[in-house]
C-alpha cells in the first residue's frame, strides 16, 4: 500500500494560505476535539508527519466511510491546481498517519485509489458532497482519493 503523487494541474482555484488560514485550521481542530466531533459527522482530524519538517501536523478533513474501519479522504484543496500539503505528507509517510473520528483515535494506513476503484469512490463522494464535483470542474488535475484503513 502506498500513496502515489499524481501530477499537479495547470489551472485551478486560488487557495488561501498564511497565518490566518493556519489559525483557522488550528481553531477548527481544537473545536472538533473539544466537542469530540459531535455535530460533525462527515469530519475527522487527520494527523500526518511532515514530508520535509518531520513534524506532526493535524487538520480537519471531510471523510467518507465506505465500510467498517475504512475511510476515504479527498485531496481537493478547493479545486486548486496543486495538492494539499497533507497529501504530500501521506506520500512521504503513509505508515505514520492517525485519524480521530469523534473520541476515537486510531492509527491508519493510507493508500491511493486508482482506476475503476477511484472512479467508483469519486461518484459516491460527489453524490454525498456535490461541492467536490464543483472543485473538479475548477482544475485540470485529477483530484486524488486516498483510502485510510485502520491498522
Amino acid at each position: 500500500m502506498s500513496v502515489k503523487i499524481t501530477p499537479h494541474g495547470t489551472t485551478g482555484n486560488h487557495f488561501p494560505t498564511g497565518r490566518f488560514v493556519r489559525a483557522m485550521v488550528g481553531l477548527n481542530t481544537a473545536v472538533y476535539r473539544l466537542l469530540g466531533g459531535r455535530g460533525m459527522k462527515k469530519m475527522a482530524i487527520l494527523t500526518t508527519v511532515g514530508a520535509r519538517s518531520g513534524l506532526r501536523r493535524s487538520l480537519p478533513v471531510a471523510v467518507f466511510a465506505p465500510g467498517a474501519d475504512t475511510w476515504w479522504v479527498v485531496a481537493s484543496k478547493g479545486g486548486s491546481a496543486t495538492h494539499p500539503a497533507w497529501y504530500l505528507n501521506l506520500a512521504s509517510n503513509p505508515d505514520q498517519v492517525e485519524l480521530e473520528i469523534g473520541n476515537r483515535s486510531l492509527h491508519v494506513r493510507a493508500e491511493s485509489l486508482h482506476g475503476a476503484e477511484r472512479d467508483d469512490a469519486w461518484r459516491t463522494i460527489v453524490g454525498l458532497a456535490p461541492n467536490f464535483g464543483e472543485y473538479a470542474k475548477s482544475t485540470d488535475r485529477e483530484i486524488p482519493v486516498v483510502k485510510l484503513t485502520a491498522a
